[in-house]
């Protein structure tokens, strides 16, 4: 499944919106939903973990750790500075439906006036829904785009408030 979305704002702000924890947990999370960051290292090979808790626990899908909230790990295959992150992730369920790793690769094109940014998702977890994944990235790219247009970019990706010159974050 591939989800794309045009987002007019400058490729650092966007690649650091993906890897910047505080940043990533205010526009990831569906509109049904708010996020937790436990853990999250962001360098290849670092790990994370984040849980999304659905404010209707109606929406929340079945089978997961609890009736509300949905928790996934992972860790960072690739990451090719404003251009391409790779990761892959588990979902954390005794259903053998949500079992298995997805992965997950975001590409950062240049298009008129901004950013195209492009979700390829593989290995979809039978449990869930495909038009439910779509749906839920779809809205979760219109918030990032909401929040790097609003601002121009988020003051917590410029390179110059702790990014390295390669793009990952430092001091994890």
């Amino acid at each position: 499944m591939r989800v794309s979305r045009m987002v007019k704002a400058e490729r650092t702000a966007v690649y650091h919106a993906f890897l910047d924890p505080e940043t990533l947990v205010s526009w990831l999370p569906p509109d049904t939903t708010r996020g937790q960051v436990h853990v999250f290292e962001a360098c290849e090979g670092g790990k994370f973990r984040i849980s999304l808790s659905y404010q209707d626990p109606e929406h929340s899908p079945h089978g997961k750790p609890s009736d509300d909230t949905d928790t996934f790990q992972g860790r960072f295959v690739e990451l090719v500075p404003y251009t391409k992150i790779v990761e892959v992730i588990e979902f954390e369920s005794e259903d053998p439906g949500f079992g298995g790793e997805m992965r997950i690769t975001v590409s950062l094109d240049d298009a008129d006036g901004g950013i195209k940014i492009t979700m390829l998702y593989e290995d979809i977890p039978r449990g869930i829904r495909p038009e439910d994944n779509e749906r839920g990235s779809q809205s979760s790219l219109e918030k990032l785009a909401t929040l790097l247009e609003a601002n121009g970019q988020d003051p917590r990706c410029h390179p110059q408030q702790g990014i390295r010159g390669d793009g990952v974050k430092s001091g994890r």
